[in-house]
């Protein structure tokens, strides 16, 4: 992570904290001592931000993708009590 700025520091030195993000990496701006937002370079937060795939693309690369041999067998045990009369 890059530097840690104040929130006051960060509203004086906005264009500086863009500059920094896009060079050194995330910058954190903290209010009150504690971390609230971080400023990160738009190509860094569409990576964080993208689907790595839909959920039919995750299955079809399973080694079990195909196979037909597979049984699944089912519990048959009550899932929950009824109630007590």
């Amino acid at each position: 992570m890059g530097k840690t700025w104040t929130l006051q520091d960060a509203k004086n030195h906005f264009s500086e904290i863009v500059d920094r993000a896009l060079e050194d990496g995330p910058q954190m701006v903290t209010r009150h001592g504690r971390d609230v937002v971080v400023v990160v370079a738009a190509n860094e937060y569409r990576k964080m931000t993208q689907p790595a795939g839909s959920l039919v693309e995750f299955m079809r690369r399973s080694p079990l993708y195909g196979a037909d041999d597979i049984e699944f067998e089912r519990d048959r045990s009550p899932t929950r009590r009824g109630p007590k009369l």
